[in-house]
């Protein structure tokens, strides 16, 4: 705890601000997130409405934010970061309010592709940190704000439930609501308006934009890796608890501590890779991206074989730990081979890259597990990651050429 609060304190106030922001508002999206199923549930007039819905609920923002994070992201960077993250709390604020009074599945389907639509917060939020920070210690900075995501979506799922057991769902949804307007009235009254976009002079534009070092980084090959990892993340995503009853009969409880302990291994893991790819050249940071993607394979294969649940908890928290090394120092690579006035809409495009990824993995996962049955979920998974594994030494070898 100490040195969470020591590394928030190095990056500076404003930045400590955007940490609290991210997690609030990613906690009080994620109130409802295990429990939509439970109301698709509910509102289906069938197991075939149900099965498309209950899909669906997921894959619909995840659309919404893979078809307009680029255009969100070029927003940003003509009339400022700062003014996108306000527009994507508001929007949030005020799709999950409507999603509270929807009575029928396919009204809600629509509403959560319009939530993914207006959102798009987590890019222009890493776009304003990098400007806030001055572009150091990039690793860091995107770490600690997916660190703010996952123990923001850990929180919000606790205390969706909390309500949930003493109130109705559509309690949930108007809560987040109100706490996503909140955060939306705090970013515009407390973030400082930095020179960015529009506005600016022209002298102030020739400042602003840095042409970064050639770092023989492959950004599209960069993209695909990250996509790859995230598919291969998201594959469990819907058969999970599934596979939990099934295969080792656990109490729902059970199953929402292992799931979470992929989350807390991100946590504990994810900033001590940072500080550990800190300064190191990017022939570096992938080299170490190949033994990742081959652990993650080799966790995951060892997570279907067992069937003690105490050792496939370990290696569900080891897994987390792997991930902690991937998105964040990757895309650390992205935005430091990027402009600094194109930061905006390149970590807009990545926003796409890995939502497009996620709605993948996930589709991914079901259509196995329909068709092959839930042993199928870790084989493919494992799979998945070994591919990762060569296209990650592929960027290795491409970028040890490129310095020489």
């Amino acid at each position: 705890m100490t040195g969470a609060v020591a590394a928030l304190r190095g990056f500076g106030p404003v930045f400590a601000l955007l940490f609290g922001l991210q997690f609030i508002s990613m906690g009080a999206m994620e109130m409802s997130g295990p429990f939509w199923p439970i109301q698709i549930k509910a509102l289906s007039a069938s197991d075939s409405v149900f099965g498309l819905a209950g899909i669906g609920v997921y894959v619909c923002p995840m659309l919404g934010v893979s078809l307009t994070s680029a255009f969100w992201g070029r927003m940003g960077d003509r009339y400022g970061n700062r003014l996108m993250m306000v527009r994507a709390l508001a929007g949030l604020a005020v799709t999950q309010l409507l999603v509270a009074f929807a009575d029928d599945v396919w009204t809600i389907l629509v509403l959560r592709f319009l939530q993914g639509a207006c959102a798009g917060y987590i890019a222009p939020a890493q776009a304003y940190g990098v400007q806030v920070t001055g572009g150091r210690d990039r690793a860091r900075l995107f770490a600690w704000l997916q660190v703010a995501t996952n123990v923001g979506s850990l929180a919000g799922a606790f205390l969706g439930g909390i309500i949930l057991d003493a109130l109705p769902f559509a309690t949930v949804n108007l809560t987040a609501g109100m706490i996503c307007a909140f955060c939306a009235a705090v970013a515009w009254v407390s973030l400082p308006v930095l020179p960015e976009g529009r506005g600016l002079t022209v002298a102030a534009k020739a400042t602003a934009v840095s042409h970064p070092p050639s770092t023989g980084v492959p950004v599209i090959g960069v993209f695909g890796l990250m996509g790859m990892l995230l598919a291969s993340r998201m594959v469990l995503q819907v058969p999970f608890s599934l596979y939990m009853s099934e295969v080792y009969g656990a109490q729902h409880w059970i199953t929402g501590l292992s799931y979470g302990l992929l989350a807390l291994g991100f946590v504990v893991a994810a900033p001590v890779w940072a500080r550990s790819f800190e300064g190191r050249a990017p022939s570096f940071v992938l080299g170490w991206s190949v033994v990742i993607a081959g652990g993650c394979s080799i966790v995951t294969g060892l997570a279907d074989s067992t069937r003690v649940i105490g050792l496939f908890a370990a290696l569900y928290f080891a897994w987390g730990a792997l991930l902690g090394g991937t998105t964040p120092v990757l895309l650390s690579l992205v935005s430091a081979a990027t402009r600094s006035e194109k930061q905006g809409s390149v970590l807009g495009v990545a926003q796409t890259c890995q939502q497009g990824a996620s709605v993948i993995g996930i589709i991914a996962g079901v259509a196995a597990t329909q068709h092959f049955g839930l042993e199928a979920a870790f084989p493919l998974v494992s799979g998945l990651y070994g591919l990762s594994f060569f296209v990650a030494l592929g960027l290795w070898l491409k970028s040890r050429q490129s310095l020489r």
